[in-house]
């Protein structure tokens, strides 16, 4: 997995690549901590480049979510493709999250 992160006033948006399972998740975890640390309210995740996401990686994005609404701000979601597209309608969180 690859990510980059980009701040542009209140909106950050973070791009993730390949593939976020138990191996690579540990890593957006800290991420995930950064932007909630500095009190980030838009954030916006780019899963374009997302090729493959497991258990481990939804808990992660979940996480993101929660922490960022109870800090009272806002995460969408955009790109998002083929094997990650599946599981979030699977799990329904394309109902949960800004698509």
């Amino acid at each position: 997995m690859k990510h980059s992160r980009t701040d542009n006033g209140n909106e950050t948006v973070l791009t993730i690549e390949g593939t976020l399972d138990a191996v690579t998740a540990p890593e957006l975890r800290s991420v995930v901590d950064d932007l909630v640390n500095e009190s980030r309210k838009e954030v916006t995740l780019d899963l374009a480049a997302l090729r493959l996401i497991d258990s481990s990686g939804v808990g992660v994005i979940v996480s993101l979510f929660k922490r960022v609404r109870a800090n009272g701000g806002q995460v969408r979601i955009t790109g998002l493709r083929d094997q990650p597209r599946a599981i979030f309608r699977l799990l329904r969180l394309d109902r949960v999250f800004p698509v």
